[in-house]
């Protein structure tokens, strides 16, 4: 099995040089990085250190991932954000669980042995929304073992499942689509341990309250689909 590692970046000049040098690139036969149009100067640095960069035709996660799918060679494809929030050690991990026969490999932040960026917080309300959406997932749709953490968008996926769940979800909303849409699907869904460390610089895209709204705008659409979105 042919393994390709997208690396995903955004303005992450702050984060890259700091995460880039504890990613295990050999774990990979292919490696690159989908940039949602940096101005920061996180492109040339990238390009700096050997990389293939390619550029996002729009912004957006869901478009990033599509576009790695759609240049990655390999059959199993992990993709990896640079801003420090994702442990690099858990790459390989991911890449096994592929190999094993997974369809989707996630690196859950929710299941026993893992650690939440919240966990250390008295309130925790990023977490807490996580596991209600995770939760309503499971009971609409999964027929197999209960996933812990539906929406972190570290994680592994072959080709062929992704093709299959044909997503088309442009925002953060991406992972919580490739979720729902594997448990429609029946496919075969492993998780590891995380642990969810703080940002090694600059600022998340992904504001709470509106991404709330879009996640449930997502939910909704996938409960009027049903399993109707091949070909979309």
């Amino acid at each position: 099995m042919k393994k390709t590692l997208v690396l995903l970046s955004f303005n992450e000049i702050e984060a890259a040089p700091k995460v880039l040098g504890t990613v295990p690139l050999q774990a990979a036969d292919e490696v690159f990085a989908v940039d949602g149009g940096s101005k920061d100067g996180t492109i040339a640095f990238l390009e700096s250190k050997g990389l293939r960069v390619v550029l996002q035709k729009e912004r957006g996660r869901g478009v990033a991932f599509r576009m790695g799918m759609e240049e990655a060679k390999g059959d199993a494809v992990v993709f990896f954000s640079l801003d420090g929030n994702e442990d690099p050690a858990d790459i390989p991990k991911l890449f096994a669980k592929l190999e094993e026969g997974a369809d989707l490999a996630i690196a859950s932040r929710m299941m026993r042995g893992a650690h939440n960026e919240e966990d250390d917080q008295l309130f925790r309300l990023r977490k807490w929304v996580n596991l209600a959406f995770t939760l309503i997932a499971n009971l609409l749709w999964n027929r197999g073992p209960y996933v812990t953490d539906t929406i972190n968008g570290f994680r592994g996926l072959r080709k062929t499942a992704f093709e299959k769940m044909n997503p088309d979800a442009k925002g953060f909303v991406i992972e919580y689509q490739l979720s729902i849409r594997a448990m429609k699907l029946g496919l075969k869904v492993a998780e590891i341990p995380t642990r969810e460390n703080p940002r090694a610089g600059g600022e998340s895209t992904a504001k709470s309250l509106p991404t709330g709204v879009v996640f449930l705008k997502q939910l909704w659409r996938e409960i009027v689909l049903g399993r109707d979105f091949a070909g979309r």
